[in-house]
């Protein structure tokens, strides 16, 4: 995804088309160190292709990717629902892995 985002950034900054060198140099800005497989991955990918039409097409395929949503669940029988104004859950966002971490 790092890969992706840094090839979209150097694009949106005006590079038709970014060089596997444009791209370490976005990822060195932020202390990421490029794995040069994945990269020219990214770069055989995308290159030659308009950016906009490639957004467009993974705009339509997300659409059919049912999204995690909440889900409402019934407090048991005899069980103690939680008190209004509780506090939130302690935790993080770990920003590499897109998870939430507990308990920090």
């Amino acid at each position: 995804m790092r890969y992706v985002a840094s090839y979209l950034l150097a694009a949106l900054g005006g590079n038709a088309s970014p060089s596997a060198k444009d791209i370490k140099k976005i990822l060195d800005s932020v202390g990421i160190e490029a794995d040069d497989d994945r990269l020219n991955k990214v770069i055989s990918e995308l290159n030659g292709k308009n950016i906009e039409d490639v957004i467009a097409q993974g705009i339509g395929k997300l659409a059919s990717v049912p999204a995690g949503g909440a889900v409402a669940v019934s407090a048991a029988p005899g069980s103690a629902a939680p008190a209004a104004g509780s506090a939130p859950v302690a935790g993080k966002w770990r920003l590499g892995r897109l998870s939430w971490v507990h308990g920090l």
